[in-house]
């Protein structure tokens, strides 16, 4: 029996230098993940519109205690329910400032029990 490898395409979709698809390890792949997830607006992709939590729509809502709490059980409740099974989130903190979105994640890549602290940020459009 041969064992199978598998490759994980790169996020953004791109050519490499050979012109074939890039790919990513492991990783890489699943903080490309994370980083789709926390900046797709429900509704944006049409075959599963409740895909995405939404951070990117309160950029501009009036920063307050109560909107981050409930900012961050958005956050963890589609982190949980889209990628569960590739994470495990041990922390996260949402912060919002102006017109950026910072997200810090800690997590442990279920596959390899590697973790990970990384820092997510994006900007209203």
């Amino acid at each position: 029996m041969s064992a199978t490898k598998t490759t994980d395409i790169a996020f953004p979709f791109r050519a490499d230098r050979r012109g074939r698809t890039a790919h990513a390890r492991h990783g890489d792949h699943v903080h490309d993940l994370i980083e789709q997830l926390l900046f797709t607006s429900p509704g944006e992709r049409v075959m599963r519109p409740d895909f995405g939590c939404g951070l990117l729509d309160l950029v501009f809502a009036p920063n307050s205690p109560e909107l981050i709490n409930t900012l961050e059980l958005s956050v963890q409740a589609a982190l949980q329910r889209w990628l569960g099974d590739l994470i495990e989130v041990e922390a996260l903190d949402v912060v919002s400032e102006d017109t950026v979105v910072r997200v810090y994640l800690s997590y442990v890549v279920r596959a390899t029990g590697t973790r990970r602290d990384d820092v997510f940020a994006g900007r209203a459009a």
